[in-house]
């Protein structure tokens, strides 16, 4: 059984959370534990598999799929591995720095993200993300990384439902939509996506 540190709450705990679930990896969850020291970032999740320790919620994610061979979440062929790697690093770099500023100011009510220029900024860039992943889901007419559902969908999914979760002016992107529906069919995505936490 692995052990995952970090709060239920954090989006990149959720993302561990959701993996597990997808591909049936047992697992306790606490907030705390001496293995957080070893992240030097000092953010979470942190897993302690077998004595192995490891931080970084997308390196956590594609080594539980290796791991435990989730051929159809993290594909061997090159090219499908590529297309999943792909949407999970545009995740990681574009997406999150896209709505990092204004989800800052308008859910977390932080302090230091009130500069209405910036959150205006953060919008627009978050909503020209969106409307680069509604194409992407209209020429796959499934999800992010192809027909089926794949370890990609894990951190475009949470991101996604940060993006519905937020109270800003949205326009509508029908196949984003559409993609939050089929996922909100998957019992592990209830739980630890659309489960009321951005």
């Amino acid at each position: 059984m692995i052990r995952i540190l970090g709060k239920a709450s954090s989006i990149n705990v959720r993302k561990v959370l959701w993996t597990c679930e997808e591909i049936g990896i047992a697992y306790s969850r606490a907030d705390d534990g001496p293995e957080l020291e070893q992240n030097p970032n000092g953010l979470v999740p942190v897993i302690v598999d077998d004595g192995f320790v490891l931080w970084e919620s997308n390196s956590i994610i594609r080594y539980l799929a290796n791991k435990w061979t989730a051929h159809t979440l993290l594909p061997t062929e090159p090219r499908a591995r590529a297309e999943v790697d792909r949407w999970i690093d545009w995740q990681a770099t574009e997406f999150n720095s896209a709505w990092r500023y204004a989800f800052s100011a308008i859910v977390r009510r932080n302090p230091a993200f009130n500069d209405p220029r910036d959150i205006d900024a953060s919008e627009r860039q978050w909503t020209r993300m969106v409307a680069i992943l509604d194409s992407q889901l209209a020429h796959t007419g499934g999800h992010v990384a192809g027909a089926a559902f794949t370890l990609a969908d894990i951190p475009i999914g949470l991101s996604v439902n940060r993006w519905f979760m937020t109270p800003f002016d949205r326009p509508a992107f029908p196949h984003v939509e559409a993609y939050y529906e089929r996922l909100s069919a998957r019992p592990a995505f209830v739980r630890h996506g659309r489960n009321g936490i951005a």
